[in-house]
């Protein structure tokens, strides 16, 4: 794990410099134990010296750093780049309208850029902008949402779920008043027996209407809270837009955009409970440069284009 201690000598073990010194002791004297006979057991002590001393050594210690640093840089930069691609095809999987509201909250966070341009980091390192990349991959995730539920109830609206249920709730009404008819009649078994697994299996379909109706109310419900929070998004991002305008004091826009992203912990908390969209509930890599968020087609190569055209997810009903 990351933050196990490294062995240094775990790593000398498997480093180019124990092959230089293996080669160079042992294989030295190995050669010149055919003139000199003590010389492999030079070669020999020469090499338990350095298995001893050398993993401790500052410069093979720097070494390992180096190279640690490395590929843990390699491992942060793929995963900024697979999230980028991510990023980039949910922007592209928006309805139009959507990708437009998106545009006009990332033409804010623009602005906020060029009102903090006397910030004396760069936009790559200023802390303040990261944040704006934070905030906008929560609109994103809000939108994606918004048309992933609404394309779900308008095809249950199509179906009618409201009319089919009151029509089953009826059916079996009438199922059930003529079932209790022929029992008082005395009808025999063998018509009382297939009626009794007809009203069943219709119980079970009601049943199944139940839940689909229970759906359609439930993601009315989330369609209202995340159009309300994405309307509260985008007011909190153009008041950060009017304080970064308006005042040219960082404090002041450190705090505005600090305030913004602590409420932002209660949003994703409420998306990371809505099991049909667990998959879209993602948090942004660690990085200590900027990830962006605009949508940058040129950059992303053309299997995650083709790919980024997928219809918004569906919900599921259970």
């Amino acid at each position: 794990m990351a933050d196990e201690p490294i062995s240094y000598r775990g790593e000398f073990f498997k480093s180019p410099h124990h092959a230089a010194l293996a080669l160079v002791t042992l294989g030295g004297g190995f050669i010149l134990s055919a003139s000199m006979p003590i010389a492999l057991l030079v070669g020999v002590a020469a090499y338990a010296l350095g298995w001893v001393y050398m993993p401790d050594m500052p410069f093979f210690r720097h070494w390992v750093d180096r190279r640690g640093k490395a590929i843990e840089d390699a491992a942060a930069q793929a995963q900024v780049v697979k999230f980028v691609q991510q990023r980039d095809a949910l922007i592209a999987s928006l309805m139009s309208a959507s990708r437009s509201r998106y545009e006009s909250l990332a033409a804010v966070c623009r602005d906020i850029e060029a009102a903090s341009a006397d910030s004396p980091l760069t936009p790559d390192d200023d802390p303040r902008l990261r944040k704006l990349d934070e905030l906008m991959w929560t609109y994103l995730r809000l939108l994606s949402i918004e048309d992933s539920l609404k394309e779900f109830l308008e095809t249950e609206r199509r179906e009618d779920v409201p009319g089919i249920v009151k029509n089953a709730e009826a059916e079996m009404a009438q199922l059930t008043a003529e079932f209790e008819g022929l029992k008082k009649k005395g009808a025999s078994v063998a018509i009382l027996d297939p009626k009794e697994r007809l009203i069943d299996s219709k119980l079970e379909r009601l049943d199944v209407l139940h839940k689909r109706q229970e759906r359609i109310q439930q993601a009315q419900s989330n369609l209202e809270l995340v159009m309300s929070e994405e309307d509260r998004l985008e007011q909190q991002v153009k008041l950060i837009r009017a304080d970064a305008m308006a005042s040219k004091n960082a404090d002041t826009l450190s705090a505005r955009i600090d305030a913004t992203v602590e409420h932002l912990d209660q949003t994703n908390k409420w998306l990371s409970e809505m099991s049909d969209f667990r998959d879209m509930v993602g948090e942004m890599p660690d990085s200590s440069k900027r990830i962006g968020y605009a949508a940058a087609p040129s950059k992303v190569p053309p299997l995650i284009q083709s790919n980024s055209q997928r219809p918004p997810m569906r919900m599921k009903v259970k």
